[in-house]
C-alpha cells in the first residue's frame, strides 16, 4: 500500500510539473531526437517542444511515429516525425533531410537510441552477434549520427549535441547489464573526445546518464516487487526516476543556460553511486 501511495504521489507531482512549464529557452531552435516515440526519448522530445523548439522525432516503426506525432501535435507542439533505424545510413540521411525540409536547419541533436537484446548475467557466455548488435546501435550509430548531423549543426548559431548514456556506465549494482554497461561506458569517452574535437566549431557535446527510469525499456529492473525493492534500495532517494526528469535535464543542456558546459556527463539517478 505504501509503495502504491509513493508511486501515485510521484506520478501526480510530475504530471503537474510538466503541465505548468513556462520556459521558452529553446524558442526558434530545431531539434532531432532519436528513438523518441516512447520512454525517455519521448519525454525529451516533448520537453524540448514545450520550451519552444521544433522537434523531429523518430523510431524504427512507422506506427509508433504516427501515434507519437499525433499525441504531441494535439498538445499544440511543433512536432514532425519520420522512420529512422539509426544503424541504416539511408535512414539517417532521410532524418536530417526531412528535418531541414520541414524546419530549415538543426540546432540540437539528441542521440537516444539503444538496445539491450538479452540480460547477460554471465558476460563471457554471450555471443559475438549480441556484442555486435549492442555496439552497432549504442555506440557506432551514435558516432555516425553526430557525423551526419555536422553539416547542419555547423550552420547553427548555438549548436548542441546530447548523448544519452546510462548510470550503468559506471561501477554499479546492475549485474544483468554487462555488455550494455560497457557500451554505455564507451559513450562517456565519445562525449569527451567529440566535445574537444567540435569545440572549435562552437558545438557543445554533453551526456546524460539516467539511473533506473520508469519506462518499458528498463522494466526488467523493477517489474517484480522483489526487483523493485532491490533497485530502490540502491537509490538514495528511495524511488525510481520518471522520464520527464531526464527531459528537463536535456532541455537545460540544450539551452543557453548551459552555454559554458561541454564534454560533461550529468548523472540523473536519485543518488545511486556512480564512479568509474
Amino acid at each position: 500500500m505504501l509503495r502504491t501511495a509513493i508511486n501515485l504521489s510521484v506520478r501526480t507531482f510530475h504530471t503537474n510539473a510538466s503541465s505548468s512549464i513556462k520556459c521558452n529557452r529553446l524558442e526558434g531552435k530545431v531539434a532531432v531526437v532519436t528513438a523518441s516515440t516512447d520512454g525517455i526519448g519521448f519525454s525529451i522530445a516533448k520537453r524540448l517542444a514545450q520550451e519552444g523548439a521544433k522537434v523531429m522525432i523518430s523510431s524504427r516503426k512507422e506506427s509508433n511515429v504516427k501515434k507519437a506525432v499525433e499525441e504531441l501535435q494535439s498538445e499544440g507542439l511543433q512536432i514532425e516525425g519520420t522512420v529512422c533505424h539509426v544503424a541504416k545510413a539511408e535512414d539517417r540521411k532521410n532524418l536530417f533531410e526531412k528535418t531541414k525540409a520541414n524546419f530549415g536547419g538543426l540546432d540540437i541533436l539528441v542521440s537516444n537510441a539503444a538496445v539491450n537484446p538479452t540480460p547477460d548475467f554471465v558476460l563471457v557466455q554471450n555471443t559475438e552477434e549480441v556484442w555486435d548488435k549492442i555496439f552497432d546501435i549504442n555506440v557506432k550509430s551514435t558516432f555516425l549520427l553526430i557525423k551526419d548531423s555536422l553539416p547542419l549543426l555547423k550552420c547553427s548559431k548555438s549548436p548542441s549535441i546530447i548523448i544519452i548514456s546510462s548510470a550503468a556506465a559506471y561501477s554499479n549494482p546492475y549485474s544483468s547489464l554487462g555488455i550494455y554497461s560497457i557500451s554505455k561506458t564507451a559513450l562517456l569517452g565519445l562525449t569527451k573526445i567529440t566535445a574537444r574535437d567540435l569545440a572549435s566549431d562552437g558545438i557543445r557535446v554533453n551526456c546524460i546518464a539516467p539511473g533506473i527510469i520508469k519506462t518499458r525499456f528498463s522494466k526488467l529492473l523493477y517489474k517484480s516487487e522483489e526487483s523493485h525493492d532491490v533497485a530502490v534500495s540502491q537509490i538514495s532517494m528511495r524511488r525510481l526516476g520518471m522520464p520527464d526528469e531526464i527531459g528537463s535535464v536535456a532541455a537545460f543542456l540544450a539551452s543557453s543556460d548551459a552555454s559554458y558546459i561541454t564534454g560533461e556527463t550529468i548523472v540523473v539517478s536519485g543518488g545511486t553511486e556512480s564512479r568509474l
